[in-house]
């Protein structure tokens, strides 16, 4: 049996180089050939898509995902969910995620893939429990990282609590792309040791190393990886699957992509990447390898956050102090994995040290959230000093965040009525706010026929 191939092209590939800006007519453009080539799935939906869509492109996230789906035919449809967060950036209540998980289904997916910053398992259950009752598949991703307690053990202990949870496979998911080749074959043969699962590996090639890992992978007995289209491959991205494809043919490893399809797609698409190279949208920074972050273990996200932050305080030059600094405010932290939102909060948090000359003077709302224990439990224990120097004695809650959050969707629903025309409007307000009623009162508007005067 092959290797399994998911094509992120139309998802991560265009998010990872050029800020999710593709429209819905160049997600299209393609995907007649993307749907013929034989792929596992095609990762099209969630991330930052749905807030790049209203915010950007002036477009329903929900009518791209019918568009996708009308035209595919052949191949499942797979979405990225950040478990109780959903594709927003705070914790939302049971009924929202349960909503949107439904109303994913009902539009078009098929495999929601569900992670948590912290691998905090407690703020997947909703999401996992939602996805099993409406029929979707569940994958359940390992937010990858490495620390002192980010052991080949603490991993392995994940991968059985998944399965107990009910998933369908698992996913590494290594987000900065720090995942070395010889550690991806310890880790996938324990892995396939102690689970029956599907294995899927989904890395980035930022730091040059992602080829060689995904090699070791596969020979570690890996079921599928993740791979983007040649146009959006590299880089900041996944690898190229054409080259993949050839690199395993006539092995007992051969994904079998139907290469007429995978070409006809990729000339289509390089159309697309020339677009953003011209207009610089795709910076060629993003295309070359970065082997700094295996040693900062910062993705190439929150790097280039970092230097815009720096930029904007005039303070461009002590950009190697506040690397430094990350990885000792991470482990202060308790060792978050730095994916999104930790790796905003934990770049933000050693800029402000870095820049205010004294550690932990300045704090962001969230840093302080953190600490109460509102984002989920941290992987290994808070330096207790540094939480009482920002949080004082105030109580830490040790129970699911969630819990504390009523239901929100009949509330929206009913307050929005006028603006809203469906629950996937609701739940666009639910998660943007004022950028999704910006775009709805916008769409409204133009759905009104003007009236012609007729001359008598």
């Amino acid at each position: 049996m092959g290797v399994k191939i998911v094509d992120t092209c139309l998802r991560d590939g265009h998010q990872s180089l050029f800020a999710t800006r593709m429209t819905t007519d160049e997600v299209l453009l393609a995907l007649k050939e993307l749907d013929q080539v034989g792929y596992h799935a095609l990762e099209v939906w969630g991330g930052a898509t749905f807030d790049a869509c209203l915010r950007f492109l002036n477009e329903d996230p929900w009518e791209r995902l019918r568009k996708i789906r009308k035209v595919c035919k052949n191949t499942k449809l797979q979405m990225l969910f950040r478990g109780q967060n959903i594709l927003g950036y705070r914790h939302y209540a049971d009924d929202v995620v349960e909503k949107f998980v439904e109303k994913s289904i009902k539009n078009g997916i098929d495999i929601i893939r569900i992670f948590d910053a912290l691998n905090d398992l407690r703020n997947l259950e909703a999401a996992v429990k939602a996805t099993k009752k409406y029929g979707g598949e569940c994958q359940i991703a390992l937010s990858y990282t490495t620390s002192p307690v980010h052991t080949v053990a603490y991993y392995v202990e994940l991968a059985k609590k998944i399965e107990a949870l009910g998933a369908d496979s698992i996913c590494i998911k290594d987000m900065a792309g720090v995942l070395l080749p010889e550690d991806a074959y310890t880790l996938i043969s324990e892995l396939k040791k102690n689970t029956k699962l599907p294995i899927e590996l989904h890395s980035h090639c930022t730091g040059g190393l992602c080829e060689m890992t995904y090699l070791r992978a596969i020979q570690a007995g890996v079921d599928i990886v993740d791979c983007a289209l040649s146009p959006l491959s590299g880089g900041t991205s996944q690898p190229c699957t054409e080259s993949l494809n050839a690199a395993l043919a006539g092995t007992k490893y051969d994904p079998k992509l139907n290469v007429k399809y995978l070409n006809e797609a990729s000339a289509k698409m390089m159309k697309v990447k020339q677009k953003y190279l011209d207009n610089g949208l795709l910076n060629p920074k993003v295309l070359s390898v970065n082997p700094n972050i295996l040693k900062y273990q910062v993705p190439g996200g929150m790097l280039s956050n970092l230097i815009n932050q720096l930029k904007s305080q005039g303070a461009s030059d002590r950009l190697d102090e506040v690397l430094n600094e990350v990885p000792n405010v991470r482990k202060d932290m308790g060792y978050p994995p730095l994916v999104t939102p930790l790796s905003q909060m934990v770049g933000t948090q050693a800029v402000m040290n870095v820049i205010s000359g004294e550690r932990y003077k300045m704090v962001p709302k969230e840093i302080n959230e953190y600490l109460h224990g509102k984002y989920g439990q941290a992987p290994a224990p808070v330096d207790e000093e540094i939480r009482h120097k920002i949080i004082g004695d105030d109580k830490v809650i040790t129970y699911r965040p969630a819990d504390d959050l009523k239901p929100e969707f009949e509330a929206l629903k009913k307050e929005y009525k006028g603006v809203a025309k469906s629950d996937e409007d609701v739940l666009s307000i639910a998660l943007f706010g004022d950028v999704a009623l910006k775009f709805l009162n916008q769409r409204n508007a133009d759905a009104i026929p003007t009236k012609i005067k007729v001359k008598a």
